[in-house]
């Protein structure tokens, strides 16, 4: 059986996502594999390959069919090389990474941040619509995201660009992974959510933020959000805070990138309405208002999927010389 197919891959510290996909991105067949991480990761990409063949097999496609590749890898990524500097979390420093690939595809392969293949996925058949101008931002264990910027993805001079959950939003603030105090990140990631938790339960110990916390000696952010929509005022001030924090945030990115779209994802986004309406009050009042009236704050719909898709749409726009402009 031939098409004509374009191979997404999401490199992640722990498994691969593959994914074929059609030039219109939908996912004709998607798997996973595991991370090889011996050897300082010098089997992942030969292992990529073999699983990939073997699938191609199993499904009865023929190798030719493959028009593009597209590879979505952690660490600081030079995209116009395919190389990748370093990716501590699987053990690769200065890794010509599209170079790796291409010994075996004999097609075009193109590299990216794995941050920004999530939102050039979700800005191709996800919430995105295709918007020229966009923001993305991803809230899970850390805070990441990504900037689309007249229909291209934003890098910045050395690929940095986007690192949002590292914008510095208070002064003295709590530490942050990366050496700083007040990241973003501090606040708004689930890992943030729960240390603001911690000290309001110090601050208002009667509370039943306090006592969901005192029964199991931890708290989630999902238990966070659930308490605040059943009214208890300490989870209530963490929510309003985080949000409030995240709507000025995109105000002030939004007089430099003026989006049409901000989309918000990660395992707190699952919050949905309760956060997003959340999130979009701040900004309104934020934000100035030729600002907001142009740009809506949506919810990211493709969640696991968004990598290997936005992997493959990079494949497919630099082939054609199609973005989203």
């Amino acid at each position: 059986m031939d098409k004509h197919l374009l191979v997404g891959i999401d490199i992640g510290g722990t498994t691969v996502k593959i994914g074929f996909i059609s030039e219109n991105g939908k996912i004709v067949h998607k798997w996973e594999v595991s991370t090889n991480l011996a050897d300082g990761g010098r089997h992942i990409v030969p292992e990529i390959w073999s699983s990939i063949e073997s699938k191609m097999e199993h499904l009865s496609y023929s190798l030719s069919s493959i028009i593009g590749l597209g590879v979505g890898a952690p660490g600081f990524i030079d995209a116009e090389k395919g190389y990748v500097h370093e990716a501590v979390n699987i053990g690769w420093k200065n890794v010509a990474l599209a170079e790796a690939f291409q010994q075996y595809a004999k097609v075009p392969v193109y590299v990216e941040n794995d941050a920004n293949i999530a939102v050039l996925g979700e800005n191709w058949v996800g919430a995105g619509n295709q918007a020229d101008n966009l923001i993305a931002i991803t809230l899970g264990t850390g805070v990441g995201g990504g900037i689309i910027a007249n229909g291209r993805i934003l890098n910045g001079a050395n690929g940095m660009a986007g690192e949002l959950g590292h914008m510095i939003v208070e002064e003295n603030g709590a530490p942050c992974n990366c050496g700083n105090h007040g990241c973003l990140e501090t606040i708004t990631s689930a890992t943030g959510i729960v240390r603001q938790a911690l000290e309001k339960i110090i601050e208002i110990p009667h509370s039943k933020l306090a006592e969901a916390y005192n029964k199991n000696r931890e708290i989630t952010s999902k238990e966070i959000f659930e308490l605040a929509s059943e009214g208890d005022i300490a989870a209530k001030s963490i929510v309003d805070h985080t949000a409030d924090v995240l709507g000025k945030v995109l105000a002030n990115m939004g007089v430099i990138i003026n989006p049409s779209k901000v989309l918000i994802g990660g395992g707190v986004s699952k919050a949905g309405d309760q956060l997003i309406d959340a999130i979009q009050q701040a900004f309104e009042k934020h934000a100035l208002p030729r600002v907001s009236e142009a740009c809506s704050i949506k919810t990211a719909q493709l969640g696991n999927d968004a990598g290997i898709i936005g992997a493959a749409y990079l494949a497919y726009s630099s082939k054609n010389s199609t973005f989203f402009t």
